[in-house]
């Protein structure tokens, strides 16, 4: 049956698909001593009937859960979280079942499945985790470069960024360390592992991919954190600079202090 041949997705079933940034990393180590459906990435039972697949760097992303089970699932996953984020970066989707069709997107950005297994669970998390975390640091870069303006002018105006560059800088440091300890890990640009298995999942991948412009949007964020990273050496550059000028004053002024003192000395000498 061809894409125009089929149901309305309105007449499709579907299931709830929440995707949760709950934290810097998941210890998935611990939660592989149990029922397992699938690995790279993990994906347990969860719930009645739902599932749960869950990543390292911090993301998990729930199938067909109700909220009671979810809440209930997220308290027992607190213990494995670092650096939890408090309340959970969230943000929620259907997944369409089509039994004999296809697998594709639709032009309404509508994802349809042919049936919810793992392999196509996992597939589908990898894009929906990426996106979270893109979603994530396009938020907090955004916020330092609200603050990038401001100090910029205020350099033009006066040459002069007083307490607001250290306060800056400590911002972008921790945008820079988070970013490498968190972005790192996910590898935006690279395929899961699962296509290795089933090849016959890439056109779905790829389709999604483009779908949500992770490559577009990994490529700018790249940029931008480039940018930062260079205004955090330029600001870095100037504090030393002054630093170096006022030390350099207050050489200055012990000299000429010295040189009073000695003067004086010579003149309580001459009258003495």
């Amino acid at each position: 049956m061809s894409a125009l041949d089929s149901p309305a997705i309105a007449d499709l079933p579907s299931i709830s698909v929440r995707t949760l940034l709950v934290g810097l990393r998941i210890d998935t180590k611990n939660l592989e001593q149990g029922p397992v459906l699938a690995t790279s990435p993990l994906t347990i039972r969860a719930g009645i009937r739902g599932r749960a697949v869950l990543f390292r760097y911090g993301v998990v992303v729930l199938f067909d859960l109700d909220p009671l089970e979810e809440v209930g699932f997220l308290a027992s996953l607190q213990r494995l979280v670092t650096e939890p984020v408090d309340p959970p970066e969230a943000e929620g989707t259907r997944l369409y079942l089509h039994a004999g069709g296809e697998d594709r997107v639709e032009h309404s950005g509508a994802i349809v499945m042919a049936e919810p297994t793992p392999e196509r669970l996992q597939l589908l998390s990898d894009i929906l985790g990426k996106n979270a975390v893109l979603d994530h640091y396009e938020k907090r870069v955004a916020q330092v470069f609200d603050r990038i303006d401001p100090l910029a002018a205020t350099l033009q105006r006066k040459g002069d960024f007083s307490s607001q560059g250290k306060e800056l800088l400590q911002q972008i440091g921790g945008v820079l360390m988070t970013q490498q300890r968190m972005v790192g890990r996910v590898e935006v640009l690279d395929k899961p592992e699962v296509l290795w298995d089933r090849p016959g999942l890439e056109r779905i991948y790829l389709r999604l991919e483009d779908e949500y412009e992770l490559r577009e949007r990994g490529r700018v964020l790249d940029r931008k954190l480039e940018l930062i990273a260079r205004t955090s050496e330029t600001l870095l550059e100037l504090m030393q600079n002054r630093r170096s000028m006022r030390v350099e004053w207050y050489i200055v002024i012990l000299i000429v202090i010295e040189i009073m003192l000695s003067a004086g000395d010579m003149i309580l000498r001459s009258h003495s």
